[in-house]
């Protein structure tokens, strides 16, 4: 399957800052989203070491026998270390943390079965998120590390609630913890036509998804859309930095 893509980040209207990071993977093997945060200086370097050390890990690893799984967790424990070295070494910086969100495109055998396991995984830890646009359904792949997010699930507060509480912004995990404990790990079933964003809070914070899986829809060009979406939240405030990677899957080979 033919992947297109494209990505865009915006420092918003509000922030003197870009904390967020991304990283395309120019043949389309894999895309990182990061969302830095705890000071200027150290949400931008924590988002920064995170995308650099994943996509290093990834690169010197992608032809290994590892699992995806265990690549993928791999790659995050030691962008985790990474930061965890960098808040040692700067104590200025020892507060900083990031989300990191991670899709890859990967063949593996099966040992069990012989056959070819599932070629799309998706990893995340903290509230970046990954969507799945197919025909005309936008679904979230990913579920935010969040207090607020356990809250609707336990079923403590509703969705409407949730999208104004004074403490959805409060992470549960994050990249640069020494007691992190979620990275979750899932494959991920992707199908020719479909759709994949993956986008820092500035996004989902301004949008809600009805108008995201609208411009999705309607808009076909990634380069495009990634640009529609980014103007889109600042319309609507530009509160955040605002990052969006879009992944189109199409049967031309």
């Amino acid at each position: 399957m033919k992947r297109y893509f494209a990505g865009l980040t915006d420092q918003g209207l509000l922030r003197s800052v870009n904390q967020d990071a991304y990283y395309i993977d120019p043949s389309g093997r894999f895309f990182i989203v990061a969302d830095g945060m705890g000071g200027h200086a150290g949400g931008q370097e924590a988002s920064q070491i995170a995308t650099q050390v994943i996509q290093n890990y990834l690169i010197e690893h992608w032809d290994s026998p590892q699992s995806s799984n265990a690549l993928l967790e791999e790659a995050f424990l030691k962008a985790n270390q990474a930061i965890l070295v960098d808040q040692r070494n700067h104590p200025e910086r020892s507060d900083m943390g990031t989300t990191a969100v991670v899709a890859i495109f990967r063949e593996e055998a099966s040992q069990t079965a012989g056959t070819q396991s599932p070629k799309s995984w998706v990893a995340h830890v903290g509230d970046s998120r990954l969507y799945r646009l197919r025909g005309a359904k936008l679904e979230q792949i990913t579920e935010d590390h969040t207090w607020i997010s356990r809250a609707v699930k336990a079923g403590h507060i509703t969705l409407d609630q949730a999208r104004n509480h004074p403490w959805r912004h409060v992470l549960s995990q994050c990249l640069g913890r020494q007691d992190l404990q979620e990275i979750d790990i899932q494959p991920m079933e992707v199908h020719p036509g479909d759709r994949l964003l993956m986008c820092s809070d500035g996004l989902t914070e301004e949008l809600p998804d009805s108008a995201i899986g609208s411009y999705l829809k309607s808009i076909r060009a990634c380069d495009q859309a990634a640009k529609t979406l980014v103007n889109a939240a600042k319309d609507k405030g530009g509160r955040d930095n605002i990052t969006v990677v879009i992944v189109a899957v199409e049967t031309r080979t």
